[in-house]
């Protein structure tokens, strides 16, 4: 497209986040940003139903999660529908490596959640990153 902004590959954000505050504030921030939050929820159970039921284009999910399960099961949920993930979590694991695009590390700030998900954008249209935002950490080639 000549002069415009070439279309999103991200759009459509489901956010796995059991800190009340933390969910609010990424809501807004990404809702403010052009993305649509298609839900916002904080275990396992919830997410395996957003993700099954709704197109998706990115899980942002913690890794410690309210009730059963963990971050690491909505990727492997999300791994079965082809959603890529990323785990935005001060408690990265070993496991997570195997099931996300990366991880972004907490606490962080709008700035760099919103330089996060160009740089997945760009990673996702097979282009090289020269530098990747502060806090991200990419998880190999996809």
């Amino acid at each position: 497209m000549l002069f415009g902004k070439r279309e999103r590959m991200i759009r459509r954000i489901l956010i796995v986040e059991d800190e009340p505050l933390v969910a609010f504030d990424n809501e807004h921030l990404l809702n403010d940003a052009g993305y649509e939050v298609v839900a916002t929820v904080d275990s396992l159970a919830a997410a395996r139903e957003v993700i099954e039921s709704e197109a998706l284009d990115l899980v942002l999910t913690d890794i410690k999660l309210n009730g059963d399960g963990d971050g690491t099961g909505v990727a492997r949920v999300a791994r079965e529908r082809n959603v890529p993930v990323l785990f935005v979590t001060a408690h990265g694991t070993d496991e997570a490596r195997g099931l996300g695009l990366g991880c972004l590390a907490k606490p962080y700030s709008e700035k760099v959640l919103k330089g996060a998900l160009d740089a997945l954008e760009t990673h996702l249209q097979g282009k090289s990153l020269k530098k990747l935002p502060p806090q991200l950490e990419l998880y190999g080639s996809l």
